[in-house]
C-alpha cells in the first residue's frame, strides 16, 4: 500500500481532477470520525466544508452502511449526488429481494440479546448490526454472535466492523456492485472510492487498474485497497488537495 498524499502519487490526484471521474466515499471512519455513540456521528466542520466544494465540481457518491436515510441526514448542506445505503443494497426504493431472508436472523438476535448483556440490535430493513461495544467481554459476544448465526437453516452474509458483526442477505449487491454501477452510470473513465473497514474491501478487491482509485483510510497490509491515508484526519487533506486540482 503507499501513501495517497505523498508527492511521488500526485500524478494519481491529477488524473482524477483533470479527467471525467467520480468521487466515492464510505461515511463513518472516512467522512465523519468513528465515535463511540453512532448516533453522535458527523462531519467535522472542516470536512463539511471541503466536501461540500467537492460535490459542486464533481460527481460524488457516499455508500455507506447505515441507512440511506439515515447517512443523507448527516451530510449537511453537500449536494451528493448518489447516497447508496445498507452496504449497496438500498439505492432509493423498497428492497426488491433479500429483506425477508433476514427474518430468522432478526429473531435470533433478538433472543440473543435478551440472554447477553452488552449488545444491541440494528434492525436496518435491507440487513443487520448486531453492536457488541457495550459488552464487558468483546470476544466472547463476537464469538456468540457467529455461534447463533451459524444455526440458521438458511445461511446469511456476515460482515465483521468495529464493534458490530453486519448481517446481510446472503445474495445481493455489494459496495462495489453499487460503485461499479454509478460508474456506468455516470460514464466515469475513473472512480476513487475511500473507505476504512472490512465491508469496503467488497470495493478494494474489484482491482480495475486504470479505472478504480482505492483508498483505505489507516494503512492495513491485508487490505486489498491501492492506497492508504494515515489516518481520518487526513481526509480533508485529500479532498483539499482535489478541489484545489480542479479549480487551478
Amino acid at each position: 500500500m503507499k501513501n495517497l498524499l505523498l508527492p511521488r502519487h500526485a500524478e494519481v490526484l491529477t488524473q482524477l481532477a483533470r479527467g471525467r471521474a467520480l468521487l466515492a466515499f464510505d461515511f463513518d471512519g472516512t467522512l465523519a470520525p468513528i465515535v463511540p455513540a453512532r448516533e453522535t456521528a458527523a462531519l467535522r466542520s472542516s470536512t463539511r466544508a471541503l466536501f461540500a466544494q467537492l460535490c459542486r465540481l464533481f460527481p460524488t457518491a457516499v455508500i455507506s452502511g447505515r441507512g440511506r436515510g439515515d447517512v443523507r441526514a448527516r451530510l449537511a448542506s453537500a449536494k451528493v449526488k448518489y447516497v447508496i445505503g445498507n452496504h449497496g443494497l438500498e439505492q432509493g426504493g423498497e428492497p426488491t429481494r433479500g429483506k425477508s431472508s433476514l427474518d430468522a436472523a432478526r429473531r435470533c438476535l433478538r433472543e440473543l440479546t435478551t440472554r447477553m448483556a452488552g449488545l444491541e440490535l440494528e434492525d436496518k430493513g435491507y440487513s443487520l448490526a448486531i453492536h457488541y461495544r457495550g459488552a464487558s467481554r468483546k470476544q466472547a459476544a463476537r464469538a456468540a454472535i457467529r455461534a447463533a448465526l451459524a444455526k440458521l437453516e438458511k445461511p446469511v452474509r456476515t460482515m465483521a466492523g468495529k464493534c458490530v458483526v453486519n448481517v446481510l442477505p446472503l445474495t445481493g449487491a455489494h459496495k462495489g456492485d453499487a460503485l461499479l454501477e454509478l460508474q456506468a452510470r455516470e460514464r466515469a473513465e475513473l472512480a476513487l472510492y475511500v473507505g476504512d473497514d472490512l465491508n469496503d474491501e467488497d470495493v478494494f478487491r474489484l482491482g480495475k487498474p486504470g479505472q478504480l482509485v482505492t483508498v483505505r483510510v489507516g494503512r492495513n497490509p491485508r487490505s486489498a485497497a491501492s492506497f492508504f491515508l494515515r489516518s481520518q484526519r487526513d481526509v480533508d487533506g485529500l479532498l483539499e488537495r482535489l478541489v484545489g486540482l480542479r479549480t487551478r
